[in-house]
């Protein structure tokens, strides 16, 4: 495994980051979430990403008891507040007495008394972002959190963080979490940048595109049984991939990974870690060999001409546009 800075922080987090986003407290039987998290710490994964929101907490509990009796001090845990995890209007969005609350009982379902970062899942346009800020930096202090960050912020709201936080002297971002992959490159023109000019890493979700970039998705067929596609709220998440013409040529790109010696999957994850503003790319899986195979990522040698040959083949496949979205209940 690899180790890399997050962002301009000292801690070091793994190439690779183990995340439980439809998984965990779901599809997935928690004797194989297990199993799942066994193999990750087998392979070198030291980084553990969730959320408060997904499967309502049962997520961080099962990932709780997952990692019981693993000494803490070997691996971080990183999870996000915002969405909504009860029907009170108060348990949702980045109020402090949420953040608050979220934190605390976060903490109850992973069993240990800090994380090691708490990331702002969405930006709360009711809140103050001097109360977020301020409520961020009190868990600092007082210990229940290492560091702070944000997922799926704009350049602008990211930019705004930093400037309260160096007005009120609280701990700045080190962290954001955004969707990256070969076919999703919304981040480059203008977070990448923005980001590597004041030292805010990247950990970066859905570097295989939702699984599509395996290449098991075929075009003009149906996806295979027990796949995302074919679960409830995985298939919501994937729909916009599911189209011929991103499908055609990811078998184009699958071909030409494969002709190099690799797997796709490999590769994908390989071209992702290839930035050098990306701190992790996190990785899902329902059984362990998934993630051994997605760990020889670490193996694959990018050069020029390997490089030219994937972009050729998804080319008219990517999308740039930083104005592109989708519906929030569509991402993690």
């Amino acid at each position: 495994m690899e180790y890399r800075h997050l962002g301009r922080s000292g801690m070091v987090v793994s190439a690779l980051a183990y995340g439980n986003w439809l998984t965990h407290g779901g599809p997935v039987e928690e004797k194989a979430a297990r199993a799942c998290v066994h193999a990750a710490l087998d392979e070198g994964i030291t980084t553990f990403d969730t959320a408060d929101s997904y499967a309502v907490g049962a997520a961080e509990e099962v990932l709780g008891r997952a990692l019981e009796g693993v000494p803490r001090e070997s691996i971080e845990i990183f999870t996000k507040v915002y969405w909504p995890t009860g029907p009170n209007p108060n348990n949702r969005g980045l109020s402090r007495k949420h953040i608050m609350e979220s934190c605390h009982a976060s903490l109850r379902r992973l069993r240990t008394d800090h994380v090691d970062l708490l990331q702002a899942h969405r930006y709360d346009f009711e809140t103050p972002l001097e109360e977020t800020m301020r409520a961020f930096d009190d868990l600092v202090r007082q210990g229940k959190v290492h560091y702070v960050g944000v997922s799926e912020w704009t350049a602008d709201q990211i930019l705004d963080a930093l400037r309260v936080a160096d007005e009120m002297r609280f701990d700045r971002i080190v962290a954001n979490q955004p969707q990256y992959s070969l076919l999703w490159r919304v981040i480059e023109p203008e977070i990448v940048p923005l980001c590597r000019r004041e030292g805010i890493g990247q950990l970066v979700w859905s570097p295989l595109a939702q699984g599509v970039l395996t290449g098991k998705y075929r075009p003009g067929e149906p996806p295979p049984d027990g796949s995302r596609a074919t679960a409830a709220e995985g298939a919501e998440a994937i729909g916009w991939l599911m189209r011929d013409e991103v499908l055609r040529p990811v078998q184009a790109f699958a071909e030409v990974a494969r002709s190099a010696g690799y797997t796709p999957a490999a590769v994908a994850l390989a071209w992702v870690l290839e930035n050098p503003t990306i701190s992790s790319a996190i990785v899902g899986a329902t059984r362990p060999e998934q993630i051994k195979q997605n760990a020889k990522a670490l193996d694959v040698n990018l050069d020029a001409e390997l490089l030219q040959a994937i972009d050729q083949a998804l080319d008219g496949a990517v999308l740039r546009d930083p104005a592109f979205t989708f519906s929030p209940a569509t991402r993690p």
